[in-house]
């Protein structure tokens, strides 16, 4: 039997089970909290100086967070994998993006000094680090490990 999905409610914060066959079979899974309609992400989740610690420290799922700016060309050349990634492993990793600009107390707490940097986070700790433009399968790679 496949790993169910993790999906956290919008409404109350609360993290629920939901197996993947019902997701497969287009049911739509509710929060056992709140009775909210849950819903996959299908894209990055924007984290802040202000939300980074509840969002991601906090998050029982592993984080990717992507450190990147407007300006920077391989960081654009990367953002439609990570959407591709924030579909495919949706309930199973978090990616979470972060804008160095605007952000610069989470970049300079982490020590980013190259972008893209992506940082794995798994229970509130930073357990790898990808620096530059990688391929798809090798962030995935990463990931998997991760999750193991």
């Amino acid at each position: 039997m496949p790993d169910p999905r993790l999906i956290r409610c919008s409404n109350c914060g609360a993290v629920n089970r939901v197996p993947l066959e019902k997701i497969q079979r287009g049911l739509d899974p509710i929060c056992g909290r709140c009775k909210t309609p849950l819903t996959l992400s299908n894209s990055p989740m924007t984290v802040t100086d202000d939300n980074f610690s509840s969002e991601v420290e906090h998050s029982r799922l592993p984080v990717l967070v992507d450190m990147w700016a407007s300006w920077c060309a391989p960081c654009r050349m990367l953002a439609p994998v990570l959407d591709q990634l924030a579909s495919e492993m949706a309930g199973r990793v978090l990616i979470a993006k972060l804008n160095i600009d605007e952000n610069p107390i989470t970049a300079q707490r982490f020590n980013i000094q190259s972008i893209p940097a992506l940082l794995v986070l798994k229970e509130g700790q930073e357990i790898d680090r990808i620096v530059g433009l990688q391929p798809k399968l090798e962030i995935v790679r990463r990931l998997e490990r991760a999750i193991a």
